[in-house]
């Protein structure tokens, strides 16, 4: 059943796909001067539509849903209007598209000197053949193992300053909603996604199954930073990461800083860093579960005595700006 339902999604996709294509984005492409990544732009229409489709539910279905049950009132709507362009440029493909040009000739290179050592990729499907190269299978051990990564990789970048001097700009949002999750450094966006990008060629993704990782996991991201009173249940909280448990990670003072006896705001290895699933936050003793919703953003950000009243930039370009200054230590 799992396949004939693929394989109908498949269909009806790909011919949407192939028309935007065909009709749109090509033309555009060779209007442009680039007939040359043709092949290229046909995955990014893929990227366009998939981004369409989680911009619809999130309008359609997570929008209403912060409006019947929000954890606080909505006073700066600036603020979300700026996480609402960060949305665009990432789930639309538009970043993902700049990294293209910048990362694809190096991943080719690195792939093509590894094939000359004799390197072979580790694909999920050979681990077990009888098991794992049943497709959901195989999709579900992917989903798992980028999890991991992520867990890793965004407990790290709570770890070294450098690295959250530019993952500040995530946690400053201190009006949370459903579109907050694509607010980051584009420095730190790049990091990931080259990291990302290694890994997946490692254990042999195919390009359309990591699309559908990537664009179900945004979604669960979404629905994560969404200003919504809601939780799964004493079962469900530790089945999958959910808007409270993510909260708490977000939580001024409990999340991923605390007040040191100085009175500076002291980063500690924080809680909750689970993307999906909150098994590795459970496994590694850094799950938080609890009850309350808290306030979010960062202590500094407070006025004195409480906080230093620290900028971390009202909009786009000032945010990435004065990350970039923080990570160079520059005031």
């Amino acid at each position: 059943m799992w396949d004939a339902f693929t394989n109908w999604v498949s269909l009806w996709v790909g011919q949407i796909e192939a028309t935007v294509f065909q009709d749109a984005i090509l033309p555009l492409v060779y209007n442009l001067g680039f007939g040359g990544y043709a092949e290229d732009a046909f995955t990014g229409t893929e990227w366009l539509l998939v981004g369409v489709v989680q911009i619809a539910v999130m309008f359609l279905i997570l929008g209403p849903l912060e409006k019947l049950r929000p954890v606080e009132a909505v006073t700066d709507r600036a603020a979300i209007r700026t996480d609402m362009l960060y949305t665009v440029i990432h789930r639309l493909g538009l970043f993902r598209l700049a990294m293209f040009f910048l990362l694809a000739p190096l991943m080719d290179g690195i792939e093509g000197h590894l094939r000359l050592l004799g390197w072979q990729r580790v694909n999920v499907e050979d681990w077990w053949p009888a098991v794992t190269a049943i497709p959901l299978v195989s999709f579900f051990v992917y989903l798992l193992l980028f999890d991991l990564l992520d867990y890793w990789y965004h407990r790290l970048s709570h770890t070294y300053r450098w690295w959250w001097s530019l993952h500040a700009v995530h946690h400053s949002q201190r009006q949370m909603t459903l579109w907050s999750d694509n607010r980051n450094h584009l420095l730190d966006d790049i990091l990931r996604d080259a990291v990302f990008a290694t890994v997946a060629l490692a254990v042999g993704v195919e390009p359309s199954q990591y699309v559908l990782l990537v664009a179900l996991s945004q979604l669960l991201q979404s629905l994560q930073h969404a200003n919504l009173r809601v939780h799964f249940g004493w079962l469900g909280e530790r089945l999958i990461v959910s808007p409270r448990f993510h909260r708490t990670h977000h939580a001024v003072g409990l999340g991923h800083e605390r007040q040191g006896a100085d009175g500076r705001a002291v980063r500690l290895g924080g809680c909750n860093y689970g993307v999906i699933f909150p098994w590795w936050d459970m496994l590694f003793r850094t799950a938080v579960f609890t009850e309350a919703y808290y306030p979010t953003g960062i202590r500094d950000q407070m006025p004195p005595p409480a906080g230093k009243g620290r900028s971390y930039g009202a909009g786009f370009l000032s945010q990435q700006w004065l990350g970039i200054k923080r990570l160079l230590r520059l005031g």
